[in-house]
C-alpha cells in the first residue's frame, strides 16, 4: 500500500530565493479563498509579473513558501519556487 508519489522536502535545501531577490511569476495567481478583501477566483498575479521575496515562510514541513510583493499590483502573495524564476535583468 503506498502513499501516492513521493515529492522532495524542500526544506532539506537552502531556499532557492533570498528576501529582495527580484523575481517574474511563470503562472497565474488567483483568490482561493485564502486572499481577504479580494473576491474568491479573482486574479491577484498575471503571469510575467515582477515582484520581490519579502519573507520566507514553511509549509506543511515540506515546501517553502516565498511571500512576495507585487508593488504594482499591490499585493503580497505566498508562492512556491516553481511559480517564480529570478528577473533577467537582476541576473548580471
Amino acid at each position: 500500500m503506498g502513499l501516492g508519489r513521493e515529492e522532495e522536502i524542500e526544506i532539506r535545501r537552502q531556499p532557492v530565493f533570498m528576501p529582495g531577490t527580484k523575481v517574474r511569476a511563470t503562472r497565474y495567481v488567483k483568490n482561493d479563498g485564502t486572499f481577504a478583501g479580494r473576491e474568491i477566483g479573482e486574479m491577484l498575479v498575471h503571469k510575467g509579473d515582477v515582484g520581490y521575496v519579502r519573507d520566507i515562510g514553511v509549509f506543511l514541513q515540506r515546501y517553502y513558501i516565498y511571500a512576495v510583493e507585487f508593488i504594482e499590483r499591490g499585493t503580497v502573495v505566498g508562492m512556491r519556487a516553481r511559480e517564480l524564476n529570478v528577473e533577467a535583468e537582476a541576473v548580471k
